[in-house]
């Protein structure tokens, strides 16, 4: 377990050197098969320089919106085959779910872009279940930017004294925009209940 903690430190402090280079190498990687998120160079990099983080967070969303298409094509010419070809006795539940992914992906890689979720499982399985690409790197621009400018705006605003929460926050965000998806869904079936009446 020392040995994963220290990894992980060592590699944040290897991409933390190389400064904004390291953010969107960082940031590209991540979303696509390194198991660091951006957020260990973006945070200390924003409390060290508060007037360039939100050009730090536009680095960050570029590099992981980049990353996440990079993650698209390996699930797309690398996993998609190889799926098909392990599992071609179960082709029709394999399209069966790439009928629920297409129909709801959308949603489950703009909560994984935005919330701590691993965000590469998504990146790869969109390109293996052939998701739109447009409307993968537009959520994955919109998720990946929101949760790296809110990080930005918040350390601008409050420094080191909301760095602990900065999970919890973007967690109880990501649990209302669920609430707020639901209550929306929920609306337009009662509306087209009464509607039929």
């Amino acid at each position: 377990m020392n040995g994963i903690i220290e990894f992980f430190k060592q590699c944040a402090i290897y991409f933390m050197e190389m400064g904004e280079i390291g953010l969107f190498a960082l940031s590209f990687m991540e979303s696509s098969f390194f198991p660091i998120p951006p957020d260990v160079v973006l945070i200390p990099m924003c409390l060290a320089n508060p007037e360039q983080a939100l050009f730090y967070a536009t680095i960050a969303t570029v590099g992981s919106a980049l990353g996440g298409i990079f993650g698209y094509a390996i699930g797309k010419f690398g996993g998609r085959p190889a799926l098909f070809f392990l599992f071609r006795k179960q082709y029709k539940k394999i399209k069966d779910i790439e009928k629920l992914y297409n129909k709801y992906g959308v949603w489950a890689v703009g909560a994984a872009a935005f919330t701590p979720i691993p965000y590469k499982i998504f990146t790869i399985a969109s390109g293996i279940f052939d998701m739109n690409l447009l409307g993968f790197s537009l959520v994955s621009i919109i998720g990946r930017g929101l949760r790296f400018f809110i990080i930005a705006t918040a350390l601008l605003l409050f420094g080191e004294a909301i760095k602990e929460n900065l999970e919890w926050i973007i967690l109880g965000i990501s649990v209302l925009i669920i609430i707020f998806y639901i209550i929306v869904c929920k609306w337009k079936v009662i509306k087209e209940k009464f509607q039929n009446k």
